[in-house]
């Protein structure tokens, strides 16, 4: 295999425009490419994200209208108990899982993000004793 240069997920979705603005304005997306049916976005620390129009034709005709519905992305952040104040208490997304600390290592928090893809935010907490030994050497 030769060089992988990039790995980013691509969402399938009706509706470029809202979830493209979710991305921007609740996890501080930029824009590097803008179409009506596709749309690259950024964080300033090399995160990379796309939003596809889901009945495009560049999608092959024996998936064309799925949907990221059913989806998990992920989001680590440094303080997960600052951004379930800004994200739930400020601007008002509703947690479809609270705030909570997790024995696998992970105080999160699961907001519904744009056409049922749910975003887990997340910061890395250390596990318990019985979850420790499934990290890999350095993982936890």
């Amino acid at each position: 295999m030769t060089r992988v240069t990039s790995v980013y997920p691509v969402l399938m979705v009706d509706d470029v425009p809202a979830a493209v603005a979710f991305f921007r304005d609740h996890l501080g997306f930029g824009t590097t490419f803008e179409s009506d049916w596709y749309v690259s976005l950024a964080r300033p620390e090399g995160h990379e994200l796309a939003v596809l129009q889901a009945d495009h034709p560049t999608v092959p005709d024996t998936h064309r209208g799925a949907r990221a519905a059913g989806s998990l992305l992920n989001v680590e952040v440094e303080d997960v108990d600052a951004e379930f104040a800004r994200m739930v208490g400020d601007a008002g997304l509703e947690p479809v899982r609270d705030l909570r600390s997790e024995d696998f290592g992970q105080r999160h928090f699961i907001v519904r993000g744009p056409e049922g893809v749910l975003v887990d935010v997340i910061t890395p907490i250390p596990p318990a004793a019985h979850f420790a030994e499934a990290f890999a050497a350095g993982g936890a």
